[in-house]
């Protein structure tokens, strides 16, 4: 299986939401548009930053949709998949392969403490249940468990399991996930925002980074320059890339990524509760943040969304 194309700058779209919590499909087009203006590699539908877990399975479906649909072959589309049980995961990635995406990656099961055994049955029957390639999604912080070194390597013998995104924040971890499957096709991406160039000195083949919502063409900045030689430019790309990353701690996850697009004016809407907002002097210090990266817009055009030519209700 050829995966060479899973690579670059891939963001974890937010999902707009209208007032009943259900997809909000002008400004879902509009965030895709906004990415791809940026230069990004691929998109990923219904990751963290998506809200995957606060939609049911058809409006999950219908995100996926709308994004396939909006981004029409440009780039890749990847689907997240974050559900517990290996039968729903093995649903959802059935659904994923009808909906036209050209991978899929999977959280370890979240609430429970899965043995190495069982992680790695689990990841092997949903894989195997699929033609798609599947990238793993190292979270510990998030999910309660961690992709150990041993389990990724034994994993990475999975024909189609084509790589990992390791949000970790453990530069150890992801050096040692490039070190045991080095001189096969596995490819590792950054999942830290702040350490992209470091994963890729090491070896990763690109980062799926929740800033390349707000500021897609600075996050290609960091790889393009890596992969042009230009390590000097891409270490200042990935510093001045760092206050974003820094800020997401002023408002409960991942609450922050909708707050500052809504800020630069790509309008995205509320996040699903429980999330709300973030408070009145943490969004100025937000604002203040992106006014000094030169991504807020003093006179942003008012939050209606563009239609990009297709009516609201187009896709189902």
């Amino acid at each position: 299986m050829d995966t060479s194309w899973i690579r670059g700058v891939i963001p974890p779209i937010v999902t707009p939401v209208d007032e009943e919590e259900c997809v909000e499909e002008k400004s879902l087009r509009g965030v895709v548009e906004h990415v791809l203006a940026g230069g990004v590699h691929g998109i990923l539908s219904m990751g963290s930053n998506g809200e995957f877990y606060g939609l049911d399975h058809e409006q999950q479906e219908r995100a996926v949709r709308i994004t396939v649909d909006q981004t029409a072959g440009r780039v890749p589309v990847y689907m997240g998949i974050g559900a517990i049980s290996t039968k729903e995961c093995v649903l959802l990635a059935r659904r994923a392969e009808a909906l036209g995406v050209q991978a899929i990656t999977i959280l370890p099961p979240m609430f429970l403490t899965p043995t190495e055994e069982e992680l790695y049955r689990h990841f092997r029957t949903i894989a195997e249940a699929t033609s798609l390639p599947v990238l793993l999604y190292n979270n510990p912080d998030r999910v309660g468990s961690n992709i150990s070194v041993n389990l990724l390597e034994r994993l990475a013998g999975i024909p189609n399991l084509a790589g990992v995104k390791d949000s970790s924040g453990d530069m150890t971890l992801t050096a040692e996930y490039l070190r045991r499957t080095r001189g096969s096709s596995f490819r590792v991406m950054a999942g830290r925002d702040v350490m992209i160039l470091s994963s890729l000195v090491y070896g990763a083949v690109g980062c799926v980074a929740s800033t390349a919502n707000i500021v897609p063409s600075l996050v290609v900045e960091i790889y393009d320059r890596y992969m042009a030689g230009d390590l000097e430019g891409a270490l200042e790309a990935q510093f001045r890339l760092a206050p974003l990353r820094m800020a997401f701690n002023l408002a409960s996850f991942p609450v922050v990524t909708k707050e500052a697009m809504n800020l630069i004016g790509v309008p995205v809407g509320a996040s699903i509760l429980p999330n709300t907002a973030a408070t009145e002097l943490n969004r100025s210090k937000l604002r203040a943040i992106l006014k000094e990266m030169g991504a807020l817009r003093e006179e942003s055009p008012a939050l209606q969304p563009p239609s990009y030519g297709v009516e609201e209700g187009t896709v189902r």
